[in-house]
């Protein structure tokens, strides 16, 4: 499954890599394309959406 996800507070490359680590804590074989300009994170994941979200907010992102 394809996740396209916004995330207005990611700002940096540093951002990104964290919003990927949390993401591959639920899924480990997920690909994560995580962009601070466009503020856009695209996953392909076997994890639900809801898991996926969950992980981006718990490591401290808004996720609309």
């Amino acid at each position: 499954m394809t996740l396209q996800l916004k995330v207005p507070n990611m700002a940096c490359s540093a951002c990104a890599e964290t919003i990927t680590k949390a993401v591959k804590a639920v899924d480990p074989t997920a690909t994560v394309q995580a962009d601070p300009k466009t503020k856009l994170v695209s996953i392909e994941t076997q994890a639900s959406q809801t898991v996926v979200k969950q992980a981006i907010t718990d490591a401290g992102y808004s996720v609309t």
